[in-house]
């Protein structure tokens, strides 16, 4: 099984970007996850898409369409979705049409990281309505909203906290197992 992991955030230092090296970490023998970020997206114009859509979204796209499930860790910028994300997913839906064929039942779960005290609630819930919107096949059968993510990762970006570990490695096992219903 292959998971494509994508971070929601730019940032070297990015709590989701290390939320999902943990992830890849504690993925289950067999199970091959694999972290991609947004950088070299453009934001949206849609004079640009009439040149053509950016080498960066059509090599993103193929390795999405090729995963048998995406994992998705979003920051929370201002009670909601970051605009780099949304201008991602807005880039890998074009052109008109692409959203759905790209993320249509593709078994999707979510996930997220913030310094923050309230977690990556109101994020993540922004974010149904566009998978909604895709037809994604959105796990529900777990939430990881790490807050006060500065005391879970160490400097270099190491996750930890045992609580969390744990919480991950049964979001992690469960999101496996939801993909491998999916595909039997």
């Amino acid at each position: 099984m292959k998971i494509i992991a994508l971070s929601g955030a730019l940032r070297r230092a990015s709590y989701n970007t290390a939320l999902l090296r943990a992830a890849i970490a504690l993925a289950p023998e067999g199970v091959t996850i694999e972290l991609r970020t947004l950088h070299g997206i453009p934001l949206y114009d849609g004079d640009v898409e009439a040149e053509g859509i950016p080498e960066a979204v059509t090599t993103l796209r193929e390795e999405i369409r090729a995963a048998d499930a995406l994992l998705i860790s979003t920051p929370e910028y201002n009670n909601a979705i970051p605009g780099v994300l949304k201008n991602g997913l807005d880039w890998l839906s074009r052109p008109s049409g692409e959203g759905a064929k790209l993320f249509g039942g593709k078994p999707t779960g979510l996930m997220g990281a913030t310094p923050g005290g309230f977690g990556t609630v109101q994020s993540q819930d922004a974010m149904l309505s566009v998978f909604r919107t895709f037809g994604s096949d959105f796990w529900m059968g777990g939430r990881v909203m790490v807050s006060h993510a500065g005391q879970v990762f160490d400097a270099d970006g190491k996750l930890v906290d045992d609580k969390v570990r744990e919480q991950l490695q049964q979001f992690v096992n469960g999101f496996v197992a939801f993909v491998k219903a999916r595909s039997a």
